[in-house]
């Protein structure tokens, strides 16, 4: 379905794409990043996917290495029907690269579009591109990492629980794995039938209270659920904290490995500074235990 990654850079999979080569300079505060002359090179538009004809896009960017690097998937929130890859909600790519990061940030198919699981479809294409190129990036694919923030949150909170059962691979790679080794929820959302805009979740040809319930991350959390970093503010208006603490007793209760974060008042946090430290320290706590 797809050319080698060689041919795809050059050819007409990668069209929309370009490539430029940036200095990022480390700020104090990023202490594990490169030096200030690393080299990070960065992809816009890259087609990840394909779906009906249609390309999936990400944005992605990596530091010239010797070594394999760890990688980031990032997913944006805007409840499924709105929301982009360069938007507060996501990571900065050029950022995470030149934390020594394969960083990638998706677009995904929104609720208007075409409505739910797609958008699901479309992260877990995601991971598999990932481990499909992983020779061609230099990625190390034990050391793949998901990051959402809201709706897209429960995305990877859903893939870090339920993972690829019940739904179809669609876009691509199917034979590629679709692992990975943790993942980092930002004020994203648990149980959906308990959430106002869980309504926005409807898929066709499923009674809306069953499809809900199996794209509901708190449903699913078993001993052997991923890693996952859940971070939360009490005065978080879109998805209330009860949300959070729900999926923390399942993680609890369940013995699975997790991590919680709870701040007093941050509101619906998005990719702030605060976020990014937790999520080094979360990603170096697992690298260790590797």
């Amino acid at each position: 379905m797809f050319r080698s990654l060689g041919q795809r850079r050059i050819g007409p999979l990668i069209a929309a794409s370009f490539v430029i080569s940036v200095a990022i300079v480390a700020r104090a505060a990023q202490k594990d990043g490169p030096s200030s002359k690393s080299k990070v090179t960065v992809e816009e538009d890259v087609v990840y996917g394909r779906v009906h004809g249609a390309g999936l896009l990400a944005d992605i960017a990596y530091p010239a290495s010797k070594s394999p690097l760890p990688a980031i998937i990032s997913v944006h929130g805007g409840r499924w029907v709105s929301g982009h890859k360069r938007d507060s909600s996501a990571i900065k790519v050029e950022q995470w690269a030149g934390l020594g990061f394969f960083a990638m940030s998706i677009d995904y198919r929104l609720r208007d579009c075409t409505p739910p699981p797609a958008c699901y479809q479309d992260l877990q294409c995601a991971i598999r591109f990932v481990h499909a190129h992983a020779r061609d990036y230099n990625i190390d694919a034990r050391r793949i990492f998901l990051i959402g923030q809201s709706a897209g949150g429960q995305m990877v909170s859903l893939a870090a629980t339920l993972g690829e059962r019940f739904y179809a691979h669609t876009g691509g790679w199917e034979k590629a794995s679709g692992d990975f080794r943790g993942a980092i929820s930002v004020a994203g959302a648990y149980d959906l039938a308990t959430l106002d805009w869980g309504t926005l979740w409807t898929q066709p040809g499923v009674a809306p209270e069953s499809a809900r319930k199996q794209a509901s991350p708190a449903q699913h959390v078993a001993k052997d659920s991923k890693p996952l970093l859940i971070l939360h503010a009490d005065n978080d208006r879109s998805v209330p904290i009860a949300n959070a603490l729900e999926m923390v007793a399942a993680l609890k209760e369940a013995g699975a490995h997790y991590t919680f974060r709870r701040y007093p008042k941050m509101g619906h946090m998005g990719i702030n500074q605060e976020v990014i430290d937790q999520s080094l320290a979360f990603i170096k706590e697992l690298t260790l235990k590797d």
